[in-house]
């Protein structure tokens, strides 16, 4: 079992995103803070600061100036460093691509489920040791989701709640033969950072939000070109004002007291290693995962 469970009134909200999600005007008291966990360095150092009262925390996925490609990015070491910095939910923000005529490039998307399709990812804080199943059932907190849902619309995006992420290894673009095989296993749209990131903040015990920004239609339209790294960062881009005025509006959708979450408490019931028959390397790597 974890330690007694202690009710988290105040929000402190970790955006995973790209770097410009921060330059934000409204940003009270910002500070860089370089952290470290059990399992190396996040991808960059996190800036605190505070909108509106409410207290954020964010990390530039790819690092500042997008050093990291999808597969080098320490998903375990950027989700414990937000848990350790004391953050009670996460908000991700990523560029995916449609897998639909209906979602457009500039449509902001709200997940709801993912096929895992990486594989060359650690994928757990548990294993050898220490053993745990955490439930994907439900991947993402509806709670939060609606919350972004509401900031999105309030910045003036188009948006679609309610979508399938297929997560893949990258760095490379699909085959038009793979995009057309994910239409028809019915993802919505697709991308290369969603996965472990999402099963690792279920494990650690962090209610979990996705915000795809879409920023092309992959490759799967017949007689259309193939997407190019230019189009996409132009999308992202055009993209980019919309999210961060999404992030400065969501502290007015928030109600001013968090009142708990199941996924606060997962781990009370996903822990099957009995607790004489934990290694205690394992289980202190992973005290502060547990820590509430």
């Amino acid at each position: 079992m974890c330690e007694a469970y202690l009710i988290m009134k105040e929000w402190m909200i970790g955006v995973l995103g790209g770097s410009g999600l921060y330059e934000l005007p409204g940003i009270e008291e910002p500070r860089w803070t370089a952290v470290d966990t059990p399992w190396g360095p996040p991808s960059d150092e996190i800036l605190l600061s505070r909108i509106d009262g409410v207290n954020f925390a964010f990390l530039p996925r790819h690092g500042r100036g997008h050093r990291l490609p999808p597969a080098d990015v320490n998903a375990r070491a950027n989700i414990a460093a937000l848990k350790q910095l004391g953050c009670t939910d996460i908000l991700a923000v990523s560029a995916v691509g449609s897998l639909r005529d209906e979602l457009a490039p500039g449509r902001f998307v709200l997940v709801d489920q993912f096929i895992d399709r990486t594989t060359a990812r650690a994928k757990s804080f548990f294993g050898p040791g220490l053993v745990a199943h955490v439930s994907m059932a439900d991947p993402v907190c509806q709670r939060l989701s609606a919350f972004a849902a509401s900031g999105a619309k309030a910045a003036g995006a188009e948006v679609t709640s309610g979508a399938t992420y297929i997560a893949i290894d990258g760095p490379h673009l699909s085959t038009r033969a793979e995009s057309e095989l994910y239409r028809q296993w019915g993802a919505d749209v697709i991308g290369m950072t969603a996965m472990p990131e999402a099963k690792l903040a279920r494990e650690a015990e962090l209610p979990y939000a996705l915000v795809g920004m879409v920023t092309d239609y992959d490759c799967w339209r017949v007689g259309e070109k193939p997407v190019e790294v230019a189009t996409v960062i132009a999308q992202l881009r055009a993209n980019g004002a919309i999210a961060r005025a999404m992030i400065e509006k969501l502290p007015h959708f928030l109600p001013k007291e968090r009142t708990p979450s199941p996924i606060d408490t997962v781990l009370d019931r996903a822990i099957v290693t009995s607790p004489e028959a934990r290694e205690p390397e394992m289980a202190a790597r992973l005290e502060m995962i547990r820590r509430r």
